[in-house]
């Protein structure tokens, strides 16, 4: 199997940490150089239409793209050690921490840089900074919101490592793109847990 992926993107690196977490070794991984527009280009447009990364192309031919997907295929085909959930209950309340992750944080953060950072001006034409200034306060709000709830509970989703932190993880590090340290905003609980994070070996995937 093929897992193409982007250096530095938090959705590729979303599945990275995911696969260490569960220590499944043996995909080939592919880089794919989103500045240099090659997911745009023909070749890579065949496995993901709609050029995203990271797509994972199976054995069989057939590709599977957006980041949730990919990490659900992962976690049927290797359960143990278990990121998504046990049974319905808690697969409901780990898919809603994550969601929330993905729409209210890593969304309206992922746009402030887009729209306000110069070295992302190739990949996002035309730029709208006002939009972008917007989305970054948005991304606040949710971040503080966090921090409140890790003020009582250990980890994003409760009361063990989920992929709802694999998912805030790797948008509170993109987030260095806009200087964004939660301790500087006085985010004590998010930082906290950020270096926890930091110290586990997936997060060096």
């Amino acid at each position: 199997m093929k897992l193409f992926v982007a250096p530095r993107a938090p959705n590729p690196r979303r599945v990275q940490m995911f696969l260490v977490e569960k220590n499944i070794t043996g995909l080939e991984l592919v880089n794919i150089d989103l500045n240099a527009q090659e997911h745009k280009q023909a070749a890579y447009l065949a496995k993901s239409p709609l050029a995203r990364v990271p797509a994972l192309e199976l054995d069989d031919g057939r590709v599977l793209t957006e980041t949730r997907a990919i990490c659900t295929w992962l976690e049927g085909m290797h359960p143990e050690p278990n990121l998504m959930g046990r049974d319905a209950q808690e697969r409901a309340f780990i898919e809603m921490a994550d969601r929330r992750m993905e729409w209210y944080l890593m969304l309206p953060l992922a746009n402030a840089i887009r729209h306000t950072h110069p070295g992302l001006a190739p990949l996002e034409q035309p730029q709208f900074p006002d939009f972008g200034q917007s989305q970054l306060a948005k991304a606040t709000d949710t971040a503080v919101w966090l921090d409140g709830e890790l003020q009582r509970q250990p980890w994003v989703a409760g009361d063990r490592f989920t992929i709802a932190d694999i998912t805030a993880f790797c948008t509170v590090e993109f987030g260095k793109l806009m200087r964004f340290k939660p301790a500087d905003a006085g985010l004590h609980a998010l930082q906290a847990w950020r270096d926890k994070v930091a110290a586990r070996p997936s997060a060096g995937a």
